[in-house]
């Protein structure tokens, strides 16, 4: 992860326990690398799979991450839509909601 912003239970677990997150990011990007997906794919799979999961905070990171990998906002709806007849649409519609937390008016 890089030096941005984080949030707020993500920034007091890395100053408690920094050494857990350092490994945390590196398996992070050593997955990343492990095969043949550009970052852009790799974190709408991950933005697939914190919605799935119903996390707010994932869904909120790889929204973002997925933008500065080059996603487009038409792009990041539709990998959280096409999960709809997986996890229903409830589950469907809060990702949605977190995506939009993210995105904003203008990008839906």
């Amino acid at each position: 992860m890089s030096e941005e912003k984080y949030p707020g239970w993500y920034s007091f677990i890395k100053e408690k326990h920094g050494n857990f997150i350092k490994a945390l990011e590196q398996l992070g990007e050593a997955v990343r690398q492990e095969g043949p997906l550009d970052d852009k794919t790799a974190h709408l799979v991950q933005l697939a799979a914190a919605a799935a999961s119903r996390s707010e905070g994932a869904v909120h990171s790889h929204t973002r991450r997925a933008l500065k990998a080059g996603a487009t906002p038409a792009e990041i709806y539709h990998a959280v839509i096409l999960l709809t007849s997986t996890i229903g649409f409830p589950h469907t519609s809060a990702a949605l909601s977190w995506v939009y937390d993210v995105l904003g008016a203008e990008a839906a």
